[in-house]
């Protein structure tokens, strides 16, 4: 199986939004992910809201039943995880369902999508959660 394979497979399960739907359903108080490298954020910025989490520690972080989960984190939550061009964040969208977050996805071309589409966009370097 390919890097490709995995990705068709990945997406197959997901409901990909779009930057203005998921800047909407941030404003509703769906939970951003961002799993971008700390030099991508600090060059490119961040969305407004986003929380950081590197990609080494996202399981822990959104095992809804899991000890190091982020605060308030249920298996209801809505995530989207956001990375660089939308295909990270595939991948990791596949494994958040499949540690229960029924309704997690991710953003169609990442947050240089979100940006291109002149949606908000703040300096980077925000720490990640530790």
């Amino acid at each position: 199986m390919s890097a490709e394979d995995l990705l068709t497979r990945a997406r197959a399960g997901l409901n990909r939004v779009e930057p203005v739907t998921a800047a909407r359903r941030l404003a509703e108080g769906a939970l951003v992910v961002d799993i971008r490298p700390h030099a991508d954020r600090l060059a490119e910025g961040e969305i407004p809201g986003a929380v950081v989490v590197e990609r080494i520690v996202l399981e822990w972080r959104l095992d809804p039943g899991g000890a190091h989960r982020l605060p308030d984190l249920t298996s209801d939550t809505e995530v989207i995880i956001v990375c660089n061009e939308g295909y990270a964040s595939s991948l990791a969208a596949a494994d958040a369902q499949r540690l229960g977050l029924a309704r997690a996805t991710d953003l169609v071309g990442g947050f240089r999508a979100w940006k291109a589409a002149g949606l908000p966009v703040a300096p980077g370097g925000t720490p990640a959660v530790p």
